[in-house]
This record gives structure tokens, C-alpha cells and sequence, in this order.
């Protein structure tokens, strides 16, 4: 259930409440693929990280080590020892990914698995099945997730599909809620928003979707290609016709610069692997713009990466160190960047709700969008 608690603007602060923690909004989802923060990072490590919900892939544990495995391991969070609530992804982004050869029909998609090419079949019962047998706190709808650009005619027909799937979601979670052997049967069901960069698509396909009374609402099928005034135009097209009453999650953005301009356009809910992924590759992010700590200027650099950073990594190591340890190949490097992306994300979060609920989200949001932007 989420609670509005105050808005500035179309900003908002709230309380999503599950029956695995409540959630303060708005909030970053810490991004746990195959049940792991790529980089060496546990679910144990995240509580250091001011992180309140991990976020698990249904196609990627589907496939390894199975989601019957993971069921019989008592579900997701008992299988990471994460304890707080869990969003899984219904693995309609990574059929339409990573799967070179896929059949879109009414049914569902067959495709041919990313790791050995075996044929697969995933349709809203299925990825409904796998999402409870994961025991997740929130399960979002199977939907396809279109390219752009991509032609009107196709946009219109693929929304109109992905909704008769988001009814079958809606009926098929209800059963597995009501078996005897669901691990979690209080699990929640979110619906995606979908229709490329056209407004008026984007707009029906809210209001058709936005009458099914579902727990939670996402606008899917951005970051993938178009421009990030595209982007923010698409979320202030759509945003006058999401419920008010119910929490709002943009998958898969993004920037830090991203999720300041989201919020300040209405958005509760965000997850991205740019924090993590630039981490392993050197880039982190600080108060002072992003930072690359492979440059041989940190060789002998005894300050923390970021000197107003108060994670577990500024408060023990250097920049020299963690330098040291991209130069000599060491997965620490990773390690500890990934881990200071991470509070960095979550922190900017913490530093938004403070702001919201001191009613100085605006002046927050002038004085931090530049540097959020800058590269060092």
C-alpha cells in the first residue's frame, strides 16, 4: 500500500508499505541480477548501504539455478539473505534483449536462451509461475518492451497485447496467491506503461491500465535510445493520468542527473545498473561529479573518493588505494567502488526525502542538478 505523505510541485514523498518492510519514497532499487551486485557485493554489505530494496531478474534465475531450486531454498530473499522487500523483474526486457531469435505471439515468446541457445517459452502465466516461485515482494507484468523508435501502427497493436497480458499477470498471480505452498501470497502486482515516444499511446495505455486498481504502477520502454528530453517529455505526458494513490517506478534510469529530474516530474521508484557497472570500471560517482579512478593523477591521492561521502569505503580507504587496485587487476577495486556507488545513489535518495520533507526540494534541486551532471 502506498501513502502519500506530501507533495512540492509534482515531487512526492511517501511510504510504500509491504509485508516485507516499509519503504521510504522516493527510493533507488540496488540491482541483483542473478541474486548478486555484480562486483563481489552481498545482500549483507547492502544494509551498510542505506539500500531498502533489491532487485532480482526472473528470466536470469529462471535459468540459473531455477526458480524451482530457489522455491525449494525457501524463495529469493532466503536464498540471498536479503531481508527487506524484493522487486522482480518479469524478464520481458530480457527476452526482447538478449534473445537473438524470438516468435511474439498472443501465447506468449519462444526464444532461444542467451547461455546455450536452448528454445524457451514465456508468457504472463509463466513469468507470473517463476515470480512466485522466487517469492518476491513485488512482481511486475510480462510486457513487451519496444524499441525505439519504433512505427505507430506496431506501438499501438504491441500496447494492446501487452494489456490483454497484464489481465492474464492480474489472474494468474490471484491463483498462485491462493496455493497452499506460495511462499509469498501477499505478493504485489505492478503493470508497465508502454508506447515508445508517443504521447498520445502512452497516455491511453495509462488510463486502460490505470483502471485495473493494480498495487503499483511503472512507466517501462525508456533509456533505450532516445534522447533524455525525450524521456522527460514521455514522463510528463503520462504523469497527470497515474493514480495518485499508488506508487510510480521509471525502470531502468538511470543518472543521478536522471533520477533528480524524475522526481521533480512525479516519479517514486527507480533501479539502474549504471551505478554498479561504471563502478567496475573505474567511475565513481561524488559530490563532485563523477570521477575516474583509473587516472594516474590518484597515484599518491590520500583523500577519500569523495571527501563528503560518509560510506564504508570513504571511511577507510584512499583514492591511491582503490587506484592501486584497478591498475593491479584486483576485484577489490570493484568491490569498494561498486559499494561507494551504491551509498552515493542511495544517500542522493536520503538527501531528496530530507529535502522534500523540509519543503526545499526545489531550492535541492537547483543547487545539485550541475554537479550531478559533471565529469571530473
Amino acid at each position: 500500500m502506498y501513502k502519500l505523505i506530501k507533495k512540492e510541485g509534482n515531487a512526492r514523498r511517501g511510504e510504500f508499505v509491504t509485508v516485507h518492510g516499509t519503504v521510504q519514497t522516493p527510493a533507488f532499487m540496488n540491482v541483483a541480477t542473478a541474486g548478486a551486485i555484480k562486483g563481489g557485493v552481498s545482500a549483507l554489505d547492502l544494509k551498510d548501504l542505506n539500500c531498502q530494496v533489491q532487485l532480482c531478474n526472473t528470466y536470469h534465475l529462471h535459468l540459473r539455478p531455477g526458480d524451482e531450486v530457489v522455491k525449494k531454498l525457501g524463495g529469493v530473499r532466503e536464498f540471498t539473505r536479503w531481508q527487506g522487500p524484493v522487486l522482480t523483474d518479469s524478464g520481458g526486457f530480457q527476452v526482447f534483449s538478449l534473445a537473438k531469435l524470438r516468435n511474439i505471439k498472443e501465447e506468449g515468446v519462444t526464444f532461444a536462451s542467451h547461455i546455450d541457445g536452448h528454445k524457451i517459452f514465456m508468457g504472463p502465466e509463466e513469468s507470473m509461475q517463476i515470480q512466485s516461485n522466487l517469492g518476491s515482494t513485488i512482481a511486475m507484468a510480462f510486457d513487451e518492451c519496444i524499441e525505439n523508435p519504433a512505427e505507430y501502427k506496431y506501438v499501438k497493436n504491441s500496447i494492446e497485447r501487452t494489456t490483454r497480458w497484464l489481465k492474464r499477470c492480474q489472474a494468474e498471480m490471484k491463483r498462485l496467491n491462493s496455493l497452499e505452498d506460495t511462499i509469498n501470497k501477499n505478493q504485489l502486482l505492478f503493470g508497465i506503461n508502454q508506447g515508445s515516444t508517443y504521447h498520445d499511446l502512452r497516455i491511453e495505455h495509462m488510463k486502460t491500465i490505470a483502471d485495473l486498481n493494480l498495487e503499483g504502477y511503472a512507466i517501462g520502454g525508456l533509456a533505450v535510445g532516445e534522447t533524455a528530453e525525450e524521456m522527460y517529455s514521455v514522463i510528463e505526458a503520462v504523469e497527470p493520468f497515474m493514480p495518485k494513490d499508488k506508487i510510480r517506478y521509471l525502470m531502468g534510469v538511470g543518472t543521478p542527473a536522471n533520477i533528480l529530474e524524475a522526481v521533480r516530474r512525479g516519479v517514486d521508484l527507480f533501479d539502474c545498473v549504471m551505478p554498479t557497472r561504471n563502478a567496475r570500471h573505474g567511475h565513481a560517482f561524488t559530490s563532485e561529479g563523477c570521477r575516474n579512478m583509473n587516472n594516474a593523477k590518484y597515484t599518491l591521492d590520500n583523500l577519500p573518493i569523495d571527501p563528503n561521502c560518509d560510506c564504508p569505503v570513504c571511511r577507510n580507504f584512499s583514492r591511491a588505494y582503490i587506484h592501486h587496485l584497478f591498475k593491479a587487476g584486483e576485484m577489490l577495486g570493484m568491490r569498494l567502488t561498486v559499494m561507494h556507488n551504491l551509498y552515493f545513489y542511495n544517500h542522493l535518495m536520503v538527501k531528496i526525502r530530507e529535502a522534500l520533507d523540509e519543503n526545499r526540494f526545489e531550492e535541492f534541486y537547483k543547487e545539485n542538478i550541475e554537479y550531478l551532471s559533471k565529469r571530473i
